[in-house]
């Protein structure tokens, strides 16, 4: 149980939202942050199958070398002098061989850091006995597939906390869910116990705002022209307290922002039930968050609740799934779509023959993407007769040989196709990465953390079985359609953010102020939500939309169902992670009174006449 004084303030700076964020934030974070802890979050679902071709090409890599040569390796004398603890899931499939080449170069700097790690996410070994269990996709029902380049299970904090309490310094991890790697010093600094499920979820919500860097201080946020300095974006710090409350803020005199608004979409950043956001620790219910402003870039986040864990943790597979070819072609000119997609059309054909030619099998996959067309938008695109654009074509082959043929073919439209066609920007030949999910009971896996030579199993709860919650009305009320009402553009009345989850993203529409949401809710009806993002969803046929509402931050929270075709890595779209989704949505039309209409108008005009128009 928890034992730890009110009074106790831990500072946490979250340094990267992935393992190629910028080198800026370390020394950012050590100069201005008064820091107890520096975190890193490097993996994600494509990560892993990186860091599993790394490892296939050389057994000793598969780990995040930028931790070593980029964002800790070049601090570690300030690290100790300032006595900072790092935690990261930098390991990636080899967190052994991380954590031996950081003691090799702490020994070569004459530091006393000590270094754990964590393990017994890989699964590898044991991949046909999972095979012969039977194991389906969870999203899309698919058999086990072969080829794997990478098989984890998502671990949670106590493994970290545990090598925290055996005195560790630095603290390296495998897989483990991406807010751990803050719950796990929350868990060690407060003395919380696998039975304190309100502070779990606590913690669970201090991770997730502090995960992804920037995004929680200005980066990717709706009102873009209201952060300054993105050059010198400062960097998140959690100010964490022992009752679970945290304050976001950042490093002084840096830029970004830290408001309710930036808060608010980084909290709904990729989840799917706010109610019920699963980890490997707690059941999260972020529904009646609080967020409130206590200074300038200051926001104090209050009211996560916690329910027991499940009995399952979740395994992400990573295998081959073939190979991809994609060139990108500049169209110049008059009707350039029309002219791109009649020439993609003549490669693709071409090509074709020419795998017939060499008894190959056909493509497995062909798409054009057009580039400037706002063939993102779909039907509310603003088309016009665009003069210039890229034409991105897309083909997959089970062989190498395939794609390269195209690639090699794909010139020919320079001189024997349209008329404006320059040179190719670029085209690629790369090996695809497919992802396979699914539950794993959490007695089947034993979590391990080694510290000093010693491996040391860590016990965590076994939780309860759980079915999947499904959408329920939250009583929340709506309004009637006025006569006389008014339709504005969604983005005055809230702020908006999206993110993939695999086969499906999910948008988060926030209210600017508490009176806004009944409008939006009575506009943004899962059927219209749908229908608005028709030209995403599978077999011409709208995505299934479920609709969430989080009524501690005035909030919906829209899940999109197979609407990322094949997922951040297969997907052959302009925004496979689906970080602007939400700004399709902006301009969706919200009736509402006149005079609201006109008081909206007026801040319009009056953010147009100061530059924010």
């Amino acid at each position: 149980m928890a034992t730890a004084g009110a009074s106790k303030v831990v500072r946490i700076g979250g340094a990267t939202a992935s393992f190629s964020d910028t080198a800026l934030s370390v020394p950012q974070l050590l100069a201005g942050g008064r820091l107890n802890y520096l975190i890193f979050d490097y993996l994600a679902e494509g990560s892993m199958g990186i860091f599993g071709r790394m490892q296939s090409a050389d057994p000793s890599a598969g780990y995040g070398t930028d931790f070593l040569t980029v964002h800790v390796g070049p601090y570690l004398h300030e690290i100790a002098a300032q006595g900072v603890k790092v935690v990261a899931n930098a390991g990636g499939v080899n967190p052994a061989g991380l954590a031996a080449a950081l003691e090799r170069m702490i020994g070569e700097a004459g530091l006393s850091l000590t270094v754990a790690y964590v393990d017994g996410d890989d699964l590898r070994p044991r991949l046909e006995e999972l095979r012969a269990a039977g194991h389906r996709d969870m999203f899309t029902g698919a058999v086990f597939p072969d080829n794997i380049i990478s098989a984890n299970a998502y671990f949670g904090a106590f493994p970290i906390a545990a090598a925290l309490d055996k005195g560790a310094d630095i603290v390296v991890t495998g897989r483990v869910v991406d807010s751990a790697v803050v719950l796990g010093p929350l868990v060690h600094e407060f003395g919380w116990g696998s039975d304190d499920l309100d502070l779990l979820a606590a913690g669970t919500l201090a991770g997730h705002l502090l995960e992804c860097g920037a995004q929680v201080t200005g980066g990717t946020f709706t009102d873009w022209r209201d952060v300054p300095d993105w050059a010198n974006i400062g960097f998140p710090i959690g100010e964490c307290h022992a009752d679970g409350s945290v304050v976001i803020t950042k490093p002084e005199g840096t830029g970004g922002l830290v408001s309710v608004g930036t808060v608010a979409e980084q909290l709904l950043y990729e989840v799917s039930d706010p109610a019920d956001y699963i980890v490997a620790d707690v059941r999260c219910d972020f529904s009646d968050v609080k967020l409130e402003q206590i200074g300038k870039d200051r926001v104090r986040v209050t009211g996560a609740r916690g329910r027991a864990p499940t009995d399952s943790y979740k395994v992400c597979v990573t295998f081959d799934g073939g190979w991809r070819s994609i060139a990108y072609q500049p169209i110049i000119g008059e009707d350039a779509a029309e002219k791109a997609a009649r020439q993609g059309e003549a490669l693709f054909a071409r090509s074709r023959a020419l795998l017939r030619a060499r008894n190959l099998p056909d493509f497995s996959r062909t798409d054009m993407v057009m580039i400037g067309g706002e063939a993102s938008f779909g039907a509310h695109g603003q088309q016009g007769q665009t003069r210039e654009l890229i034409c991105k074509l897309v083909v997959d082959h089970p062989d190498q040989q395939g794609a390269q043929i195209f690639a090699r073919e794909q010139w020919a439209g320079i001189s024997g196709m349209s008329v404006g066609t320059s040179i190719n920007l670029a085209t690629h030949v790369l090996p695809m990465t497919g992802i396979f999910s699914f539950l794993l009971n959490k007695r089947a896996v034993s979590s391990r953390m080694t510290f000093a030579g010693i491996t040391h199993d860590v016990a965590v709860a076994a939780g309860v079985p759980v079915s999947k919650s499904s959408p329920v009305d939250g009583g929340m009320q709506t309004v009637p359609a006025e006569p006389g009402g008014v339709a504005v553009d969604l983005v005055r009345l809230a702020w908006a953010r999206s993110g993939d989850k695999g086969h499906l993203f999910n948008v988060a529409v926030i209210a600017r102020q508490p009176e806004y949401l009944p409008y939006l809710r009575a506009a943004l009806t899962p059927q219209a939500v749908a229908e608005w993002y028709h030209h995403l969803g599978p077999d011409g046929q709208s995505p299934c939309v479920d609709r969430y509402d989080v009524l501690g931050l005035h909030a919906l929270n829209f899940v999109m169902h197979d609407a990322l075709a094949g997922g951040i890595n297969a997907s052959t779209r302009l925004d496979p992670a689906a970080k602007g989704m939400a700004q399709m949505l902006l301009r969706f039309p919200i009736p509402v009174p006149a005079a609201l209409a006109a008081e909206l108008g007026t801040a319009a005009s009056s953010e147009k006449a100061n530059g924010h128009g």
